[in-house]
C-alpha cells in the first residue's frame, strides 16, 4: 500500500479502502480481514468527527501523518479502528466498520465466540477490532511500514459493487453520504439511525 493513496480527504479514500486487507499480529497469532464497509470523518468541518473541536491528546493521531492507525474506545465498550488519511496537520480518518475474515478465522472465532457465524465475525467496528485483536496499544502504529498491524492491497473491487449511504449511529451530520460498502455482502453491518439524530430542517 502506497501512502500516496491515503494522502487525500477521507471521503475520497474511504471507497478505495474497500477490498484492502488489514492484518494484526499478536502473541496469539495473526488475523487478516478484507474490508467491506467504511465511513469517512473529516476534521473541523465535520460535526460528527472527534476532531471537530480541535486537537486533543485523544484524537492527536487523526491529525497525521496519513497511513497510521487511530484507535479509540466507543461508549466505553468497544475499540474502533480508523485509517488516518489526508494531509499532515489536518484531521482526517476513515472508520473501518466491517470486513470478511480471510486468515486466522479460528482465532477470530475464539475471540468473538465459538457460535458466531463467519459473516458476523468482523461485522461492526467493535467486532472488527475484537476479531483482529486491535486495542489501545495499537493506537498510532504505522500501517505501511510497521509489523503489528499492516494495511495491504487486496482483490480489486469493481466500482459497480460499491454503494454509498449515510453514516451509522451518529447524531450529528448523520445524513452525510460518507458510508461506503459492498452491495449484497453479508459482512456489511445494518444501517441504524441514531435515536439522538435530529431530522433535517423543514422535515
Amino acid at each position: 500500500m502506497n501512502v500516496d493513496l491515503l494522502a487525500h480527504p477521507a471521503e475520497e479514500v474511504a471507497p478505495r479502502l474497500l477490498g484492502t486487507v488489514l492484518t494484526c499480529k499478536t502473541s496469539e497469532g495473526a488475523v487478516s480481514v478484507a474490508i467491506t464497509e467504511t465511513e469517512a470523518y473529516s476534521g473541523a468541518a465535520d460535526p460528527a468527527s472527534h476532531a471537530y473541536r480541535g486537537q486533543t491528546p485523544r484524537n492527536a493521531v487523526m491529525f497525521g501523518p496519513a497511513g497510521h492507525l487511530y484507535v479509540y474506545r466507543s461508549h466505553g465498550l468497544h475499540w474502533c479502528a480508523n485509517v488516518v488519511t489526508g494531509t499532515d496537520g489536518i484531521a482526517s480518518a476513515v472508520l473501518i466498520r466491517a470486513g470478511r475474515v480471510i486468515e486466522g478465522e479460528d482465532l477470530a472465532r475464539k475471540r468473538r465466540g465459538e457460535k458466531v457465524e463467519s459473516p458476523r465475525l468482523a461485522r461492526g467496528p467493535g467486532n472488527f477490532c475484537q476479531s483482529l485483536g486491535i486495542t489501545a496499544e495499537h493506537n498510532g502504529v504505522d500501517l505501511l511500514t510497521g509489523t503489528s498491524v499492516v494495511l495491504s492491497e487486496g482483490e480489486p473491487v469493481p466500482a459497480v459493487l460499491i454503494r454509498v449511504g449515510p453514516r451509522v449511529g451518529v447524531s450529528k451530520a448523520h445524513d452525510w453520504q460518507h458510508r461506503f460498502y459492498l452491495a449484497g455482502d453479508p459482512t456489511v453491518s445494518a444501517y441504524r439511525l441514531s435515536p439522538r439524530a435530529k431530522p433535517p430542517a423543514g422535515a
